[in-house]
């Protein structure tokens, strides 16, 4: 049986549940690879590029979040369309700066 979120302790005082918490580290290397359909190896070489920063357990083992497994989605998306990993990395990481330059600039126009 899964536990509701009201049965689990939330992860902070202020409340924030766990379950809700798109940064937290929830999945191990062999289960996100299996998510994303890929390899551990895969996953290894997001974290020398530095675009994902997986968590590390009290073991050293990597733990990702949902937000680090979605970005590595799209660079997996990319390397299956025939782009290599180094420069899907940076394109998935400029796409997010743009995406954020964006979001500041139409709150600045929205603020005048």
């Amino acid at each position: 049986m899964i536990p509701s979120p009201r049965d689990t302790p939330s992860s902070d005082p202020g409340g924030t549940d766990k379950f809700d918490d798109d940064q937290y580290p929830a999945y191990t290397m062999g289960r996100a690879a299996e998510m994303l359909g890929t390899s551990q190896n895969f996953l290894r070489s997001l974290d020398e590029t530095g675009l994902i920063e997986p968590q590390r357990s009290a073991g050293g083992h990597r733990r990702y979040s949902r937000g680090q497994l979605r970005l590595a989605a799209r660079v997996r998306e990319l390397v299956d369309q025939g782009t290599a990993v180094d420069a899907a990395c940076r394109i998935v990481s400029l796409e997010d700066q743009l995406r954020e330059s964006q979001r500041q600039n139409t709150e600045l126009r929205s603020a005048e």
